[in-house]
């Protein structure tokens, strides 16, 4: 066997994929080049660790368990103008996860606050922070479970170990006290070691009707907004602009027709009837 096929095995052995892949068209480069032995072998291995990095990060990003896969380039910011831009797109520097800190994302339905969380989220999960997205139903539902099968310190221990837990939709079912309780055991852990994003669509003031208990509320509120960063989004809704969207391109097709199409908001529908 010739030295380039051992080398050839070795590779395989080694599992240095990207490594074998280019080499063969690179002994050629570097002969034509006559590139420093080094730089050849650097350049290599740098395409195997590109290679690897991004293998990892596909495999973060999968097991996150977000909902869809968006990021901010596909968020629309014109739509939204109440959103600071520039002060979202520091969030991809990823610097409140190394402080520790939070992100709280309030507004409305529908006005991208889920989208921005799953997109800081797989900004994260890009660079390899162990990352998880959950709705705060399923996260409340799990550590009853736990509790009711003596296993609450363990599933504790499994959310607090997250760099960054995104915690979707507070507030749109209500929480019974038991519930808030564990919330707030999970939060208590969490304060200061690691980072969490919350959506929700109720007032901060309101909080204590969510939770079913002021007092849990208010401890819950006071280790996520210490510190953190709150995005108010007071804009309209995506859904709504998308129907828009559509009705915009009705009206479009039936310029100059005997045909007139309206939006019924409260059947979300639309209509079309003949004009007289």
């Amino acid at each position: 066997m010739s030295s380039y096929n051992k080398l050839i095995n070795n590779l395989e052995t080694l599992k240095l994929e990207k490594f074998r892949s280019y080499l063969p068209n690179y002994i050629e480069e570097i002969a034509k080049k006559q590139i420093p032995f080094t730089d050849a072998l650097l350049e290599l291995t740098e395409k195997e660790l590109d290679f690897r990095n991004e293998r990892a990060s596909k495999i973060q990003i999968a097991v996150s368990a977000f909902p869809f896969e968006k990021t901010l380039d596909d968020f629309d910011f014109d739509f939204q103008p109440s959103i600071n831009k520039s002060q979202i797109l520091e969030f991809q520097s990823l610097r409140y996860l190394e402080n520790k800190e939070n992100i709280l994302l309030f507004g409305s339905s529908g006005v991208g606050k889920t989208h921005l969380a799953v997109a800081l989220g797989i900004a994260a999960a890009k660079k390899r922070y162990i990352t998880y997205f959950i709705s705060c139903h399923d996260l409340i539902t799990q550590l009853n479970k736990a509790h009711a099968e003596n296993r609450l310190e363990a599933k504790l221990k499994h959310f607090s170990k997250y760099k960054l837990l995104i915690i979707d939709e507070i507030g749109y079912l209500p929480i019974d006290k038991q519930g808030a309780n564990l919330l707030f055991q999970l939060i208590n852990k969490r304060y200061e070691k690691n980072s969490t994003i919350i959506t929700t669509n109720q007032p901060f003031s309101k909080w204590g009707e969510v939770f079913s208990d002021v007092t849990l509320a208010n401890a819950i509120l006071d280790r996520l907004i210490h510190h953190s960063s709150i995005i108010k989004i007071t804009g309209p809704s995506y859904r709504l602009k998308d129907k828009m969207d559509v009705l915009e391109n009705k009206k479009a097709a039936t310029t100059n027709s005997n045909i007139c199409t309206f939006w019924d908001s409260k059947k979300s529908t639309f209509f079309e009837f003949p004009q007289n």
